[in-house]
């Protein structure tokens, strides 16, 4: 364990029912089902430690981040411990203003030993030299976190330009132009490498469509670069398509990245779920965020076969308000409602993100992203509040 690491308990009291939750060994995670070995130490040839679940509460690895994800997840720790959720975080700090990579090391060991981990964005500074690797995308490639899902939904709550939005976007997570393989082939001359592979295409296709059937969706759109990019986004496109012939209660269609931006902004309504590459999915995330209200409203998800780590969908930093008690808390607490979910606490889940949609949109105390003039204490306070009146086991505020 590192020495700047800790293990602090989050609740007290542990429901008597939450057990029944847990039975078997698959795992729903938002639409896919992935095998959790929790009773083998190894498969497959890997070694890895058995995940930490100790007399009926879970550990999660809590990774505090930079800007407000110290703050925000400090809130998200207060709503389980005032909900009595049964998980203990164990925190770990990643410092991204070093160039050692020790801490993210150690970050990923404790992902390994726990299963899951909440965490908020970690900065990448572009003025650090080449060889430092965004912590980020580190994290996600070691423990092959392929699977990057969000869900953009309107709110009533919230004034936005379009409504009706319902959109499940899935990004490949660890390849395409975040390879991180670059080189000066000649002086002024950069080469980068964007990586697109037959067998990854072939699994991100597949979780996309088999989560589309398993939420009742219609529709997936394949977004792609394939008129230019003939043979990498060629080859993502056509394992969109060989994946698509086995789900033929699913209409599939493709779209070239920049209609797709163009039609987002026009008629977001026509998308149902959508799969793409690693770059267009962090481009075609924000606009989504912004369509519904912005980047403290959507939750995201990272997932594996092994792990599942839970952040803010658009992992911004949001350094310019940290400290403020000004950002928005809603994106972070239904990412933790998410991992509630993967761990199959849904008892736990329920309440607190039904506590999040009645603040935003009955209550409709709002914070300054949305116009409002609520603080995020204020927010916290109500969203428990809105947990007690429901009459949840809680715990004193």
């Amino acid at each position: 364990m590192a020495a700047h690491s800790a293990v602090l308990s989050v609740s007290k009291i542990i429901n008597p029912l939450w057990g029944r939750h847990l039975k078997g060994k698959t795992v729903k995670v938002f639409g896919t089902t992935l095998e959790i070995h929790r009773n083998k130490t190894s498969h497959a040839g890997d070694n890895i430690p058995l995940p930490a679940k100790y007399g009926g509460r879970h550990t999660v690895t809590l990774i505090p981040g930079d800007g407000i994800g110290p703050e925000l997840l400090s809130h998200v720790r207060e709503v389980f411990r005032y909900s009595c959720v049964p998980v203990d975080f164990e925190v770990v700090h990643v410092n991204s203003a070093m160039e050692a990579e020790d801490d993210i090391n150690n970050a990923i060991t404790a992902i390994r030993r726990n299963g899951v981990a909440l965490k908020g964005n970690i900065e990448t500074k572009h003025t650090m030299p080449p060889s430092v690797k965004s912590r980020n995308n580190l994290l996600r490639t070691s423990l092959d976190l392929y699977a990057n899902v969000m869900h953009c939904q309107s709110l009533p709550g919230v004034q936005t330009r379009h409504k009706n939005i319902d959109i499940l976007i899935v990004r490949e997570n660890t390849e395409g132009e975040y390879s991180s393989l670059e080189h000066e082939s000649a002086s002024g001359v950069v080469e980068c490498l964007k990586i697109i592979t037959r067998t990854n295409s072939l699994r991100i296709a597949e979780y996309a469509f088999q989560l589309a059937r398993e939420k009742g969706r219609r529709r997936v759109t394949a977004v792609h670069k394939a008129n230019i990019m003939k043979l990498g986004d060629g080859l993502f496109l056509q394992c969109c398509r060989e994946v698509a012939s086995g789900y033929p209660d699913i209409t599939f269609d493709s779209m070239i990245v920049d209609n797709t931006t163009m039609q987002l902004v026009s008629k977001p309504q026509q998308f149902d779920v959508m799969v793409m590459p690693n770059l267009y999915g962090n481009v075609v995330s924000n606009v989504c965020a912004g369509l519904v209200g912005g980047p403290g409203l959507v939750p995201g998800a990272n997932y594996g076969r092994d792990y599942a780590v839970f952040e803010t969908a658009t992992r911004n930093t949001g350094k310019s308000i940290a400290g403020k008690n000004i950002a928005n808390p809603t994106a972070m607490l239904l990412a933790s409602c998410m991992m509630l979910d993967h761990l199959k606490l849904y008892d736990y889940a329920s309440p607190i993100r039904n506590a999040v949609f009645t603040t935003m949109n009955e209550t409709r105390l709002h914070t300054a992203d949305l116009g409002g003039q609520g603080t995020t204490s204020e927010v916290v306070q109500s969203i428990m509040r809105v947990i007690q009146s429901k009459g949840q086991l809680t715990s004193e505020m």
